[in-house]
């Protein structure tokens, strides 16, 4: 399993988005959208309401953690219009169980922009508290990642789940889920988004639980790729050089999650800056892919992850040639086996043009250098594996 520095992760772990659950992780892949990209836009409608729970399954318990009180967001550096806040929470689980679905409540639509869901193993437990205790009010600031030391591998990410507009109700396929064992926590991390304001937000969440000791463990698979979109031919300005706006992203995010950006120029191979850019991860040990999912933000028009491209055996897994924001669920697939030695491709297209077209932009309308960022009207390029391995 190959480790990467925890900056890169703060970067990386979004989300999301839709953590790659479904209904049925062996159905037919849903079409992908065909949306106009112009309708990307983070809102307070129906898009984002939360789903009605599916019915139990044989076995399973429904679960409720949900925020003890309150919180009012605000740019915790000053600067920006995007606070990420993690909150501890105790589901009270007694017995060693999985994870099997999960349904996202954002208490307040207008300003959630996504939420992901971490594992805090029971080792870690003294250590989240220690660190809730540390910060004034309700959770921390957490942008990224949550804080923890289980942070560190983008093969092996701790997520339960994850919610991002669109997202649904998710239910994992049966025999399927994520390990959850006695005495561990939850770490709810919401990314808020200040263009709507700064409303309080009181979000839940409901975990399904089961306890069949038979089920298969899935684990989450993130495969970053990075964002070097220049400004275009005849737009000129004060952050469309690289460094500059780089020393932006490093002032609203800190030099953690600001540095993101170069770690994924130099992960992936460092190409030449452009609209389109993909990463090649190859796969080290067997595993087999249950379910898939892409994030990208506003300027997004496309994505794709392939497994195994420009071989007898390529394969195409995802393929969303129009980019809509407020459509990141994630897709079921037909078991996918890989080898050691296999490898699995995102590319992403983002377009400078939306800035002109989309209303997050109003007062943001002048180009600038886009790179890997974790605002709302930064940009991000993010493939997602759900897995299971031998």
């Amino acid at each position: 399993m190959r480790r990467l520095p925890s900056a890169l992760l703060a970067g990386v772990a979004l989300v999301v988005l839709a953590a790659c659950g479904s209904s049925s992780p062996t159905a037919a892949p849903a079409k992908p959208t065909t949306a106009p990209a112009k309708k990307a836009e983070p809102s307070g409608d129906a898009t984002t309401a939360p789903a009605t729970p599916q019915p139990l399954r044989k076995g399973e318990r429904r679960v409720t953690v949900r925020m003890p009180s309150a919180y009012t967001p605000s740019a915790p550096t000053g600067v920006g219009t995007d606070d990420y806040r993690c909150f501890l929470l105790d589901p009270k689980v007694a017995q060693d169980s999985f994870v099997t679905g999960f349904n996202v409540l954002p208490g307040n639509p207008d300003v959630v922009h996504h939420v992901i869901l971490f594992r805090v193993p029971p080792d870690l437990v003294a250590d989240a508290e220690r660190k809730d205790a540390a910060t004034p009010g309700e959770g921390w600031t957490c942008f990224g990642t949550s804080g923890l030391s289980n942070d560190g591998s983008i093969d092996d990410a701790p997520w339960l789940g994850a919610w991002a507009p669109g997202g649904t109700d998710q239910v994992y396929g049966d025999g399927l889920g994520e390990q959850f064992d006695a005495g561990s926590r939850v770490i709810m991390q919401v990314h808020y988004n200040l263009l709507a304001g700064s409303a309080p937000d009181t979000s839940a969440a409901e975990l399904r639980l089961t306890s069949d000791p038979h089920t298969k463990v899935l684990e989450t698979r993130l495969i970053p790729a990075p964002v070097e979109l220049p400004c275009r031919p005849g737009h000129t300005g004060p952050l469309c050089d690289r460094d500059k706006a780089l020393a932006d992203v490093k002032a609203r995010f800190g030099d953690g999650p600001g540095s993101t950006a170069d770690y994924l120029h130099l992960l992936c191979g460092g190409g030449p800056a452009g609209p389109v850019q993909s990463c090649t991860r190859e796969i080290t040990a067997p595993e087999t892919i249950r379910g898939v999912a892409g994030h990208m933000h506003l300027l997004g028009k496309s994505i794709k992850i392939e497994v195994n491209p420009g071989t007898p055996r390529a394969q195409t897994i995802l393929d969303i040639p129009t980019w809509d924001f407020d459509n990141q669920r994630s897709r079921p697939t037909q078991p996918i086996h890989l080898v050691r030695g296999d490898t699995v491709k995102v590319t992403c297209t983002h377009s400078q043009e939306l800035r002109d077209l989309l209303p997050a932009f109003e007062t943001q309308r002048q180009d600038r250098y886009v790179m890997w960022g974790e605002g709302t009207t930064d940009e991000m390029c993010l493939g997602l594996l759900l897995v299971t391995r031998p």
